[in-house]
């Protein structure tokens, strides 16, 4: 039998316990890596990763940081490195928003500001800064961002959830330039996906708008955006400060309203 493609390779998947981090993980630990889940507060659904992937065969190990915090970002990254001894691949998932009006501004007030662009932006950094030592001992080390489209549309559950995902965006350009040649960073631009994400429910009829709305007839699913990160983290050897939109072709295509 072939010897898995990620073999002996080590991933950090942070907010991996539910939705697209989640299965970020499982897919990079089906391809044979060792894989570390980050939570902050999804706990029991991490560790039911966990035995997951250890039932299975593999290595896996949860974490608990909150990315918004320096030192419990350093921690969780040592943590990784003395359990597996190596970091190949970084996966900056961890995002958190709730939903306000764009027109209502008055209620977007500095606790959401600070709170959504604590999460989605400077934990990236964060998490970056903090795991790039050890991906720079590792030929082939690389890291992706989960963005979002509302990055490029400015339609999010918040205005400045758009603007963190905006952020990450051009902050991931900026990493590309700085930590090359030896580590690859991109982004994955997820569109709507069917999770619970900011509050949603599962019957919210934004999900079956947008479905219809969408040219390929079908929301981008978790296991989509996982496969296009793979593809980013593992493949892609020569695309680096890329962002690759899943969404379906909604906003590729110009199907915005």
């Amino acid at each position: 039998m072939a010897e898995a493609r990620l073999q002996n390779r080590v991933a950090l998947v942070t907010g991996a316990g539910t939705g697209v981090g989640r299965a970020i993980a499982l897919l990079f630990a089906r391809e044979g890596a060792s894989v570390a889940l980050n939570y902050s507060r999804s706990r029991q659904a991490a560790e039911e990763a966990v035995t997951q992937i250890r039932a299975a065969g593999g290595r896996a190990i949860s974490v608990a940081a909150d990315v918004s915090k320096d030192a419990e970002v350093r921690a969780m990254i040592e943590s990784v490195g003395r359990e597996f001894g190596r970091l190949d691949f970084l996966i900056n998932n961890a995002g958190w928003s709730t939903p306000v009006p764009h027109r209502q501004l008055e209620e977007l007030t500095d606790e959401i500001w600070n709170k959504t662009l604590d999460i989605n932006l400077k934990g990236v950094f964060y998490c970056v800064r903090a795991a790039v030592p050890h991906l720079l001992k590792q030929p082939g080390a690389s890291i992706v961002n989960v963005a979002s489209v509302s990055g490029f549309t400015g339609l999010a559950s918040s205005l400045v959830y758009a603007a963190a995902k905006a952020g990450v965006i051009t902050m991931t350009k900026s990493l590309a330039r700085a930590l090359a040649p030896e580590i690859r960073v991109n982004a994955v631009a997820p569109g709507l996906i069917r999770t619970h994400f900011a509050g949603r429910a599962d019957a919210d009829p934004l999900f079956d708008t947008e479905q219809r709305a969408t040219p390929l007839q079908n929301l981008a699913s978790a296991d989509d955006c996982a496969a296009s990160t793979l593809f980013l983290a593992a493949d892609a050897n020569s695309v680096t400060g890329e962002t690759l939109i899943v969404d379906g072709g909604r906003y590729t295509l110009g199907a915005i309203r």
